[in-house]
């Protein structure tokens, strides 16, 4: 099913847009900068385009078993929990924390009623491909085999965002007959087709939080050495990959959003796989929209919440 929001708001969102493009000229992105250290520590002081992320008392750092050894988590249990999403942050494999989101995590384990587990996994070019995906499998097992213990409940939802939507579809792949154990996932401006989708490929130098030369920055650190038929395996891009099997997904994208193909061509092939499908493409929105200040980005949030919360619910 698609569905098609935002235009009544279009103005505003490309209003915001074409400021954020003169704010992000006038910096050197992250393939000019090329030290993904350096680009880590500049977001966490709040330096660019966006304030230094906000860490609340309600979040949790643990840890749960991995085959590398302990994998980081972050946890939010709201007073009510009836149900548990296993979260992945975005960031190009590269950039990005479990605890970058606290405020929107928070929120959401609120309103939804869900424990929020967002999994703090091993960044490239440290740790490349496969460290990332391993992680977030690890977390995923062990949520499956011990929610009901951890949480009082074994209703489960997966999701994320941009590369942390793209590995909450490897984490699914991965798990075979255990992805039946997630009831859903929220799937939000993904890169499934690391070998690049035409509106990757033709969407040029523009940067709004992303760009053609910055996703093969992003596809370098993470796969590094690697011929773009070697990307093309369903373990780095899903959407090359059997889907049958997986649990109902709900996709969104933006029409300003260099990665819109991806998530067009991978809601088409998750229905053709016989699994449930809801795509829904914002006029106007760039990638990374959740995080600006604009109306589609709170209808956004509140839809995410009403889909989980029913997802676990039903």
């Amino acid at each position: 099913m698609l569905i098609t929001t935002g235009a009544d708001v279009a103005e505003q969102t490309r209003a915001y847009n074409q400021s954020l493009s003169k704010v992000l000229a006038a910096m050197p992105a992250h393939h000019e900068v090329d030290d993904p250290a350096a680009s880590r520590a500049a977001r966490a002081r709040g330096e660019g385009a966006f304030p230094a992320p906000v860490t609340l008392p309600e979040g949790q750092d643990r840890t749960v078993p991995g085959r590398a050894g302990d994998v980081p988590v972050r946890v939010f249990t709201p007073p009510v929990v009836r149900g548990v999403y296993l979260h992945i942050h975005g960031g190009g494999w590269t950039l990005g924390t479990a605890a970058a989101q606290d405020v929107l995590l928070w929120r959401l384990a609120q309103a939804a009623e869900l424990a929020v587990v967002s999994v703090d996994y091993r960044l490239a070019p440290e740790h490349p491909y496969p460290a990332g995906p391993d992680d977030c499998e690890d977390a995923a097992r062990w949520l499956v085999a011990g929610a009901a213990r951890e949480f009082g409940t074994d209703r489960l939802a997966i999701g994320g965002e941009s590369a942390g939507a793209h590995l909450a579809v490897v984490t699914l792949l991965r798990l075979g007959d255990q992805a039946a154990a997630f009831r859903a996932a929220q799937l939000t401006f993904g890169a499934y087709d690391l070998s690049m989708t035409p509106s990757q490929r033709q969407w040029g130098e523009l940067n709004l939080s992303l760009s053609t030369p910055i996703m093969a920055w992003f596809y370098d650190q993470f796969l590094p050495g690697t011929s773009a038929e070697e990307r093309r395996r369903p373990d780095v891009s899903p959407l090359y990959a059997d889907l049958s099997g997986l649990p109902p997904a709900r996709f969104v994208v933006g029409t300003q959003d260099p990665l819109l193909d991806d998530t067009l061509f991978m809601a088409a092939r998750w229905e053709a796989a016989g699994n449930g499908a809801v795509l829904e493409v914002v006029a106007e929105a760039a990638h990374g929209f959740l995080q600006f200040p604009l109306k589609v980005a709170e209808r956004e949030l509140a839809a995410q919440e009403e889909y989980l919360a029913k997802a676990v619910a039903g």
